[in-house]
């Protein structure tokens, strides 16, 4: 079954091209879009993870070492496309366009942070695991029924797959053919679950058999190979080919939370490995250098224009006014319940506050 998804690369792991027909789509402004939102993404997770560390942010979900499964296939999307994300799945929703300052917000606990701006079809992130894989595949469908070549992609892990949602999600879009593209990002790990220890399946893209669709095996580290297997099966879907399922391969460097212990569970020197020789962007990098790509002046410029840029949106997300705690009880019902007011009417008496 392994041979029958054998894991697709496009550049391999010294920066080198293994198929000459994307020769001609790799430009030069191709790669550095690549390398930008790479550097832009892992600079905003590594100054998440301090802030939480100094407790200016809450519990946070680290993504470095997935980046190039985020950036490869938000680049792949339309502006009119919808984006169902995870609570990792932030670097992808900063690609497609989501404010800084409001991701942070949202990392703070402010229900700002689960607004997208005007205009942007970015579903709140989804914290219970695959329940917004039946809502991309509502979106794909309403969207194939409205005549439009909008298309949708749902982000999702390992574990995900062994919910009874992400069944139900697939099913649907495969009996409607609904312009949906289901991308899990196969880090190895569901929480401290080995993926060889919660599935017996031998890879995740073999699961699309069963829905009668395209399954496609990817290096979740070769932000080339992301973007042109996302944007082959956005492009099928648009035009009446229904939906993908792609099992991008990675791994997280770090915790699955900064409240959580990863060396309680798995072998960390694995991670300074993989960094050393796997790494989205050290391959990148290898690509850029290889091809006369690499230009040490705009590195640096661009490097000092990302960490500008978060600083900034820290400072924005700091000075946000405070927030209103009727917030925390008024929104749970469109009415609420008698428990949920005599919580806010304790609450609120027993901190001194009116409502």
């Amino acid at each position: 079954m392994l041979a029958d998804f054998p894991i697709l690369q496009v550049v391999d792991e010294n920066g080198l091209l293994l198929h000459e027909q994307y020769k001609e789509k790799i430009t030069e402004e191709l790669v550095k879009s690549f390398y930008y939102h790479i550097v832009r993404i892992r600079t905003f997770d590594r100054k998440a993870v301090s802030l939480q560390r100094q407790g200016r942010l809450g519990t946070y979900a680290p993504f470095e070492g997935q980046e190039a499964s985020q950036v490869g296939s938000a680049l792949a999307l339309d502006k009119d496309d919808w984006i169902f994300p995870t609570y990792r799945d932030h670097g992808a929703t900063l690609t497609f366009g989501a404010g800084m300052m409001r991701t942070l917000l949202y990392w703070n606990g402010r229900v700002e942070g689960c607004v997208p701006d005007d205009g942007q079809k970015i579903f709140p992130p989804a914290v219970p695991i695959a329940t917004q894989i039946p809502h991309a595949a509502g979106a794909a469908m309403a969207e194939k029924r409205k005549g439009t070549k909008n298309a949708a992609i749902a982000y999702f892990g390992d574990g995900a797959t062994s919910e009874g949602d992400f069944h139900e999600g697939l099913n649907f879009a495969s009996v409607f053919q609904a312009p949906a593209v289901f991308f899990n990002q196969n880090n190895g790990f569901a929480i401290s679950v080995p993926v060889e220890k919660q599935m017996n399946s031998r890879t995740i893209a073999q699961k699309a058999l069963a829905y009668n669709m395209p399954g496609v095996r990817i290096d979740g580290n070769d932000v080339f190979a992301v973007y042109f297997n996302t944007l082959e099966a956005l492009n099928r879907g648009r035009n009446g080919g229904g939906p993908t399922l792609i099992e991008a391969v990675t791994y997280r460097y770090g915790a699955h939370t900064t409240a959580d212990d990863p060396f309680k569970y798995r072998d960390q020197s694995k991670s300074e490995t993989i960094r050393n020789t796997r790494d989205p962007l050290l391959r990148i990098e290898r690509y850029m250098k290889n091809n006369g790509f690499w230009d040490e002046n705009w590195v640096h410029k661009i490097t000092e224009e990302i960490s500008n840029e978060v600083d900034q949106a820290v400072k924005d997300m700091e000075n946000y006014p405070k927030a209103n705690v009727n917030d925390l009880f008024d929104h749970v019902f469109e009415r609420p319940t008698w428990t949920i007011a005599k919580q806010k009417e304790e609450y609120l008496r027993l901190s001194g506050r009116e409502a």
